[in-house]
């Protein structure tokens, strides 16, 4: 495990501190960046997002999904929580907290109407995407079985391209008739951004595999040697690593003001990501008892479902609704709450090992 998996913690907390002080420091640059885009995509972010998406795509090997036979039980039980729980109990939560608690007189002053409407579609959007890139790291933390998990994250993003934009499509307007103030959804956008964050890099991965592993390798650096997949690996893998740092720094960055100016906020929007982000475990951790998995099938079994493909959360609610908005704060607080929560459910996992049984 390199020196990023081990200070998880401390290199994203870094980030966080420089985007939110560089972006009440030098709000024009990051004003300057925003206004970077094209057909509604920020151009700056999508590529940092790119860096740090294509080496997680590179590693994804769909040919082991012939092997969905082997472990079925831990890829009904992903797939079930990942796709028929976690995007609506994500969405009810939202609607009860901004819609129902949050207007409870006190709470009223904090979060104007347009605004809970935009909160809401961030977390929305968060719950519609599971993890993948982390998922690696996740598991590789709590011991689990490598080929499960890469099997695991294949069929998650076959899914994602075909059920990604359906389902945030249907809780989107789901959200809108609870919603006193209503939100265009441009359907446009959700597809394309789909399309660029999600089935091109895993295109991009796929045929960058192909090339690695088969006899084309060679033209790459002659007749003498070859460059193989693990070492091509490794090479980008400092690449991934800048990206999401950089994509980290850009966010806070860009919503630093808020951050400093209504620190509130930021707490009203975590209380219900966290409360989904554990019960979702909860929920997840219980059902992998109930159906007997080993531990190291159950341990990446709960934790993608736990954990959210935020990247995607994040470009998806930049694309359709603005830098600034708050359906964007939202997805990044999404960040700020995951990668401590993570870790302590990490801990949780390794510590309840012997609670599952040995073989699955």
């Amino acid at each position: 495990m390199g020196i990023f998996e081990k200070y998880l913690t401390f290199w994203v907390g870094l980030s966080i501190a420089g985007g939110v002080i560089l972006g009440n420091w030098f709000p024009e640059f990051f004003e300057s960046i925003a206004d970077i885009e094209f057909a509604n995509v920020n151009l700056i972010v999508a590529i940092f997002i790119w860096i740090m998406i294509y080496p997680m795509m590179v590693q994804i090997d769909f040919t082991s999904v012939k092997e969905i036979g082997n472990k079925p039980k831990g890829l009904i039980l992903t797939i079930i929580v990942n796709w028929l729980i976690k995007p609506f109990t994500m969405a009810a939560l939202g609607i009860l907290f901004f819609e129902v608690i949050y207007e409870i007189p006190g709470f009223d002053r904090l979060i104007d109407d347009t605004k809970s409407t935009e909160y809401i579609a961030g977390m929305i959007l968060l719950g519609v995407a599971p993890c993948t890139a982390m998922v690696f790291v996740w598991s590789q933390l709590t011991k689990g079985d490598p080929n499960y998990t890469l099997v695991q994250v294949s069929i998650n993003d076959l899914i994602m391209i075909f059920a990604f934009v359906p389902i945030a499509g249907f809780l989107l307007g789901i959200s809108n008739e609870f919603a006193t103030e209503k939100l265009e959804l441009p359907w446009d956008t959700l597809i394309i951004s789909v399309l660029l964050y999600v089935l091109l890099p895993l295109l991009a991965g796929i045929m960058t595999r192909q090339i690695l592993v088969g006899r084309k390798s060679r033209i790459l650096v002659g007749r003498k040697s070859r460059i193989t997949l693990n070492s091509f690996l490794n090479l980008i893998k400092p690449w991934s690593i800048l990206g999401l740092l950089s994509t980290v720094v850009l966010l806070f960055g860009f919503q630093a003001t808020v951050i400093i100016d209504q620190p509130a906020i930021i707490g009203l929007i975590a209380i219900p990501l966290l409360i989904q982000t554990y019960g979702i475990f909860a929920i997840t951790y219980v059902l992998a008892r109930f159906i007997r998995l080993s531990p190291e099938i159950a341990a990446p079994a709960c934790l993608i479902g736990t954990s959210n493909f935020f990247e995607l959360a994040v470009a998806v609610a930049i694309s359709l609704f603005g830098l600034n908005s708050g359906a964007a704060l939202a997805t990044v607080v999404g960040v700020l709450v995951e990668v401590p929560v993570m870790l302590s459910l990490v801990y949780f996992v390794n510590k309840t090992k012997h609670l599952f049984p040995s073989h699955d």
